[in-house]
C-alpha cells in the first residue's frame, strides 16, 4: 500500500487506543510504526537486480516480527516520546501501528510472507489496490480531526471506515471472481487457475485472470449494480523448455527466472516484441490489456554466472487514463 495511507492507518489504531491528552503523540507514534515495515526497501543490490523482490514484504512484514519491530521503533523514538509517554506506552503506540502494515500489504495483489520464516508464501486477499484514494482520503480526514480536536472517536470512526471498505472489497472481488468463472465457461473453457484483482484507485473496476489450455486469459469487469466484460486479451505461458531450450538450468539466468517465478505467483509469460523478455502478467494501467509493469531481460550470450535484468515501466500514457476513466464511468 502507498506510504500515506500506511502511516496513516498506523496512525489510527494507536490514536484510537489513546486517551484526549495524548492523541497527537499517539498519532505520531502509530504512524511511525505503520511506515517502519517498509525499511525493507533498503535492501537492494546492484550486482543482484531481484534481491529486492525477495526481501520486500519479506521479514519485515511477518506477523512474528511485528513484537521485534515495534521495540526498535520504540527505542528509535523514545528520545521524542520519553516527554509524553512512559516506554511501555511507547512501545504499545508503536506495537499497534507496526501491526497494521503487514495486513493492510496482504489486502493488495503484490503479496506479503505474513508466515515467514515458517514459509515463503506471498500472501494476497485482492481486496484493494495499492492505490485507492476512496479508501484513504476518508481515512486521512478522520485521523487528522482526530488529532485536531484531541478526540479519539475520529480514529475509531476512521477503523470502521477501514474495516466497511476492505469487507467490500472482498464482496466485490468475489463478484468479479464469479463473473469470471462464467466467461471462461462461455468460451468453453476450464480454468486451472483463477483470480481478480482490484483496478487502479477503485472497487469498482477489476482484473480477470485466468489460466487455460497453457493460456493466459486478461478481462476486465466492472462490478456495479449489474456487471459488464470488457474483454482483454491472452497470452501463451511461460514454459522454458520450449521457449528457451538452450537456457543451462545451473545457470544464475535459470536460477533467477524461477526467483521471478516465485514472485509472480507463476504468471509468467513472453514478451511477443521482445523475445528474451519475460514479464509478469498481473499488472497494467488498464485491467484488460496485457503490458507489464516490471520485467527481466535475459541474454543467451551472458555469462553463466550473470543475473538477468530487471526493468519497470511506470510511465501512464494520458490516452490510458482516458480509457481507465471510461472503463470506470460507462
Amino acid at each position: 500500500m502507498d506510504p500515506i495511507t500506511q502511516g496513516t492507518l498506523g496512525a489510527a489504531l494507536s490514536e484510537s487506543f489513546s486517551d484526549e491528552h495524548k492523541v497527537k503523540v499517539a498519532a505520531l507514534l502509530g504512524c511511525f510504526g505503520g511506515l517502519f515495515a517498509d525499511i525493507d526497501v533498503l535492501f537492494q543490490s546492484s550486482s543482484d537486480p531481484l534481491l529486492f523482490l525477495e526481501f520486500h514484504r519479506q521479514f519485515t512484514h511477518s506477523l512474528i516480527f511485528i513484537p521485534v519491530g515495534a521495540m526498535i521503533c520504540a527505542g528509535l523514538a523514545w528520545g521524542f516520546a520519553k516527554k509524553h509517554l512512559s516506554f511501555r506506552q511507547t512501545y504499545l503506540c508503536c506495537f499497534l501501528g507496526y501491526a497494521t502494515h503487514g495486513l493492510l500489504d496482504a489486502c493488495t495483489t503484490y503479496g506479503t510472507q505474513l508466515f515467514w520464516p515458517f514459509s515463503d508464501m506471498r500472501v494476497a486477499w485482492n481486496t484493494i489496490s495499492i492505490i485507492d484514494p476512496f479508501f484513504s482520503l476518508p481515512l486521512l480526514v478522520l485521523v487528522v480531526i482526530g488529532v485536531i480536536k484531541r478526540n479519539p472517536t475520529f480514529a475509531r470512526f476512521a477503523l470502521a471506515w477501514v474495516f466497511v471498505y476492505l469487507s467490500l472489497g472482498v464482496i466485490q472481488r468475489d463478484r468479479a471472481v464469479a463473473v469470471g468463472y462464467e466467461l471462461a465457461q462461455s468460451r468453453g473453457h476450464t480454468p486451472i487457475r483463477l483470480e481478480a484483482t482490484p483496478g487502479f484507485g477503485s472497487l469498482l473496476l477489476w482484473k480477470v485472470l485466468y489460466e487455460a489450455n497453457n493460456q493466459f486469459y486478461v478481462d476486465a469487469v466492472r462490478v456495479g449494480l449489474t456487471s459488464k466484460i470488457i474483454p482483454g486479451d491472452h497470452i501463451e505461458k511461460l514454459d522454458l523448455e520450449k521457449h528457451f531450450p538452450w537456457l543451462d538450468s545451473s545457470s544464475q539466468q535459470a536460477r533467477d527466472i524461477e526467483r521471478f517465478r516465485w514472485f509472480s505467483n507463476q504468471y509468467l509469460a513472453i514478451d511477443q516484441d521482445f523475445p528474451y523478455r519475460i514479464f509478469d502478467i498481473r499488472y497494467s494501467v488498464l485491467p484488460n490489456e496485457i503490458n507489464a509493469l516490471w520485467v527481466i531481460d535475459i541474454n543467451p550470450h551472458a555469462d553463466p554466472h550473470a543475473h538477468v535484468k530487471f526493468t519497470t515501466n511506470r510511465s501512464v500514457s494520458g490516452r490510458k487514463l482516458s480509457r481507465l476513466i471510461e472503463m470506470l464511468s460507462d
